[in-house]
């Protein structure tokens, strides 16, 4: 059915269409948000960058083995270059997904492809004009090789498969166009979008210079970072005498790589044109002044690193000391000129009282050294006796001894000797712990296979021996083989996470992760549930027998066997909740002084064993225990 439309309905459509369209384009849609799948060739892969400064527009394109970028919408960045991308795990795949992200109001330009982040143009301030409004053009021609399922956001434009895309940009003022951005994220985390620099000339008196973040009026009355500029950055310029100084506060673009930190809102950037500073006599200091930080959460000042990998996000704490004046203010002092922010560390949390901590274990460390030595020796002086049970217990004293006498001397070796010691050393004390909790799983077993199965023989000591002393190396040098495992390993204190405690042990990578958990934590898991599943089933066998009821040599030697080797690693899970010093200084006392215990408890046994008359049950060691239960089945 036909129905003819009013003239004056058609035109007040056309004039609220007008309307429309003369609201949307005042506000620009600033930054570019643009992905796809590159389909190329298995093989060389590489990058093409052509960068130059203007507003006219930028071309993706892509091709058989080439993903190029060229265009003329920067500022300040100029750049032409061709970037290998065999390192990036792309020459085995057919398909790849690229993001490129165009951020106008600080300059930078950056691509994301497969799971590396290159930062094309760095960030700068702000400028006179900004190139934005980059309105999708012409596609080039379809292809087998190109680009598929592009998208601007979370627009899908087509997926079909291009050469390439066109955008084409438009220029504005980037004052306007600040304001703009600041309207847009008036209920967003960011005070203020753009970049803001002060610029300072040096004169020849020039004796230091104070310069204080703009403050953004409805947001703070105080600046958020002040920066000293020494009287040596004057000495150190050699071809200008002009510095300038950057206040960022959108830092989402300075987020790169980090799952387990995060970089404040402040970021300072500190230049001087075509000049590289480093290792000034007198340093620049900056202090920020931020939320309030916890004490759980570590920080510490970190700079822009550019020279391992200029197209990656490095942040590094080399060149720069940490002075925290507070929970809500950081003082960073640094001997060199780039990018400075404060690094906030989110997990692993630091450890507490780690001085009180390391005193107490270097200690305990120390005395259960002697204290082992001196049991080797009792012990070896008794080999000659029938009781089963010695190599077993010297097998645990040898173990410890080398335990505790790596733990206490890796701090050292960590400091002097670095990364290339600390790979043997850091390997040498993982075995060595292996085979303590190897050698405490013995024990365990071994007095339920006394008590327990009392008419089958024990196992001979050489496989005894080979359980405790080759099983542990299995893992080790597996794990050594692999590499990138053991090595120097830093310890943050929550106090002052400047001076990290360094030891050598596993380090902080994934692959390193992954192995303490199948492995230390694995094993620990099993001791401690066996040793308390094993004194229950000990404790029901020999309850009800009056021999065993009435004499306290026995069950110290089950309960010393049973709980005290390996159930006092338990701690270690439990170092949470309103309690979690206690524990934590607990486990760390029981741990580090086992050697202790054991000679202790060795020595009780001996003096209780003389007071018994030395009859069975009173016997040091529970190698004579198997007789006893004999005799008593014999009764029965």
């Amino acid at each position: 059915m036909y129905v003819k439309v009013p003239r004056l309905t058609a035109g007040l459509i056309v004039f609220l269409l007008i309307i429309v369209l003369s609201t949307g384009s005042s506000e620009n849609d600033w930054d570019l948000n643009f992905c796809g799948t590159w389909r190329h060739a298995k093989g060389n892969l590489n990058l093409i960058v052509s960068l130059s400064t203007g507003c006219e527009r930028i071309s993706i394109s892509a091709g058989k083995n080439t993903l190029s970028i060229k265009g003329k919408i920067t500022a300040h960045c100029k750049r032409s270059d061709l970037i290998p991308l065999d390192s990036f795990g792309l020459s085995l795949e057919e398909e790849s997904k690229f993001c490129l992200y165009w951020e106008p109001l600080l300059d930078q330009l950056k691509l994301q492809v497969g799971e590396k982040n290159l930062t094309l143009c760095w960030p700068s301030s702000l400028h006179g004009s900004c190139c934005t409004d980059l309105s999708y053009g012409a596609n080039e021609p379809e292809a087998t090789y190109g680009i598929t399922n592009g998208t601007i956001k979370t627009d899908v434009i087509t997926g079909k498969t291009y050469t390439g895309y066109n955008f084409s940009g438009q220029s504005i003022e980037c004052k306007t166009l600040c304001d703009q951005a600041s309207n847009f994220n008036g209920n967003m985390n960011i005070q203020y979008p753009c970049a803001r620099s002060t610029e300072v000339e040096m004169k020849a008196d020039f004796r230091g210079y104070n310069i204080k973040s703009p403050v953004t009026k409805g947001v703070s009355a105080e600046p958020t970072a002040i920066v000293h500029l020494p009287r040596a950055l004057k000495q150190a310029a050699k071809n200008t005498s002009k510095v300038v100084v950057t206040f960022f506060t959108n830092n989402v673009l300075f987020q790169e790589g980090h799952k387990e930190v995060r970089i404040l809102n402040n970021v300072v950037g500190i230049t001087i044109e075509n000049e590289i500073i480093a290792g000034l006599s007198e340093q620049i200091k900056i202090d920020f002044h931020h939320d309030a930080i916890s004490k759980m959460h570590s920080r510490k000042c970190v700079s822009w690193d550019t020279r391992k990998d200029p197209l990656s996000v490095t942040w590094t704490v080399d060149g720069c000391e940490t002075k925290q004046r507070g929970s809500e203010h950081t003082e960073c002092s640094c001997n060199h000129l780039t990018y400075f922010a404060v690094l906030v560390q989110l997990q692993p949390k630091p450890v507490r009282h780690l001085l009180a901590l390391s005193v107490i274990t270097s200690l305990g460390c120390a005395v259960s050294v002697i204290s082992c030595v001196a049991l080797i020796v009792f012990l070896c002086r008794k080999r000659r006796s029938k009781e089963h049970s010695i190599p077993i217990h010297l097998g645990l004293a040898l173990s410890l001894v080398f335990l505790n006498l790596l733990f206490f001397f890796t701090g050292v070796l960590a400091n002097v000797g670095g990364h290339s010691v600390c790979t043997w050393v850091g390997a040498a004390l993982h075995y060595s712990l292996l085979s303590s909790f190897t050698w405490m799983g013995i024990q365990v077993f071994h007095t339920f296979w006394l008590v327990y199965i009392v008419f089958r023989p024990s196992p001979k000591p050489y496989v005894w021996n080979l359980v405790g002393f080759v099983l542990p190396a299995v893992p080790v040098i597996i794990l050594a083989g692999v590499g990138g495992i053991y090595g120097v390993r830093e310890v943050v204190q929550s106090t002052n996470d400047s001076s990290p405690y360094l030891m050598c042990w596993m380090e902080k990578t994934d692959t390193a992760l992954l192995a303490h958990y199948f492995t230390n934590i694995m094993i620990l898991i099993v001791l401690v549930f066996s040793g308390i599943v094993m004194l229950f089933l000990v404790y029901r066998e020999i309850r009800t027998r009056d021999e065993w009821r009435n004499n306290r040599v026995a069950f110290l030697s089950i309960w010393g066997l049973s709980c005290l080797f390996g159930t006092t690693w338990s701690l270690t899970f439990l170092d949470f909740g309103p309690l979690s010093d206690f524990v934590l200084f607990l486990s760390c006392i029981l741990n580090s002084f086992q050697g202790f215990l054991l000679m202790l408890r060795y020595c009780m046994l001996d003096w209780m064993r003389k007071q018994a008359g030395g009859s069975a049950l009173g016997s040091s060691s529970t190698g004579s225990t198997r007789q006893q239960m004999l005799q008593t089945h014999e009764k029965s």
